[in-house]
């Protein structure tokens, strides 16, 4: 009962103490990145009342036409990551090149902007105007550069270098969800009150599932390993718990949170049109491995880990394997198989 109203800064207070070492800047960060979710959360709601859906008439760097919400959530996640003072740099889905920002003077100090911030600001828009659950994905890193504003080689690091992560989900409630490396906890907006408050506490996904999530309108560009992967979990046999049922939405953010709270795979393959991927690795992919891995799950891009991937650039595309453990190791076994 007690934990009904236990708010997510008093949660991230409470963890950062067991850190002796621990400044206090991570939780702040993380407290600002709330802030502007609540902001999100509520334009999100209220997007059908206000002149707010539809294309402005431009691409972002994927070549995508952006939606007026995209372009909002955007502007709000840089605004109050660069008003916080915590961080060095911003990179986001949205923009061609990371944002640099200089160390900001307060209260006749420097503050010690020793973070960089990654963010997705809305996945899922295609589904905007379809009333479908969208979210925000967000992930923070230490910086490598020792003062300044940040650098490229801040910006693209290991996603088993990332200190947090998490995203919210804009859905019949507004929730999220978040690691800083101690179990993955679940937070629900209650409008009433203007708080995330706990909803569920070190959350562990299922080892093994019955569901799995991928668009099959893709099948034909497929490898044979993916092909017979699909194929061999819907065949009939007790034994193994097959077949799997079907759950896709075509929201990143929405699949994932319905496999990470009940069980089941993510697939995302590459495949003859997309040859590296279509996911994003450092706006997508890591932040959700690291909150897999930290709930029991697994996540790999097909042959090896997707936290141990070596980023090249910030639009970096990959294959995504994440989900229930013994799920994506078949999927693994399926792809070593297929040559």
């Amino acid at each position: 009962m007690v934990n009904k109203f236990k708010t997510f800064y008093r949660h991230i207070i409470e963890e950062e103490r067991k850190y002796p070492e621990a400044t206090g800047q991570l939780s702040d960060l993380l407290a600002d990145i709330a802030l502007a979710c609540k902001v999100i959360s509520l334009e999100v709601n209220r997007a059908g009342l206000i002149d707010i859906l539809g294309f402005t008439g431009e691409e972002n760097i994927q070549g995508e036409q952006v939606k007026k919400l995209d372009v909002f959530a955007n502007d709000i996640l840089t605004h109050v990551m660069k008003q916080g003072g915590h961080i060095c740099a911003v990179c986001s889905e949205e923009e061609e090149n990371f944002i640099p920002i200089e160390e900001q003077f307060t209260d006749n100090k420097f503050m010690s902007n020793k973070y960089v911030c990654h963010f997705d600001p809305l996945d899922g828009s295609s589904n905007i105007e379809a009333n479908v659950s969208i979210g925000t994905i967000f992930s923070v890193y230490k910086r490598i550069s020792k003062s300044g504003p940040g650098s490229l080689e801040d910006c693209l690091q290991r996603g088993v270098s990332q200190v947090a992560a998490g995203y919210v989900i804009y859905g019949s409630s507004s929730m999220l969800a978040y690691t800083t490396g101690n179990g993955v906890h679940l937070f629900t907006l209650d409008p009433s009150v203007g708080e995330f408050l706990l909803s569920n506490e070190n959350i562990k996904i299922p080892k093994k599932s019955k569901i799995y999530s991928v668009n099959e309108g893709n099948q034909s560009k497929w490898s044979k390993g993916i092909n017979n992967f699909v194929s061999y979990i819907k065949q009939n046999d007790k034994d193994s718990g097959r077949p799997y049922s079907s759950r896709y939405i075509g929201s990143l953010v929405a699949d994932f949170h319905r496999n990470l709270l009940y069980g089941g795979v993510f697939l995302y393959p590459a495949d003859s049109k997309n040859t590296s991927g279509k996911l994003r690795l450092m706006y997508e992919a890591n932040p959700l491995s690291f909150i897999v891995e930290q709930a029991g799950g697994r996540s790999s891009d097909g042959k090896q880990r997707i936290l141990e991937v070596t980023p090249e650039n910030l639009h970096q595309r990959t294959p995504l394997f994440i989900g229930s453990e013994d799920d994506v190791k078949l999927i693994e076994k399926f792809l070593s198989e297929e040559k």
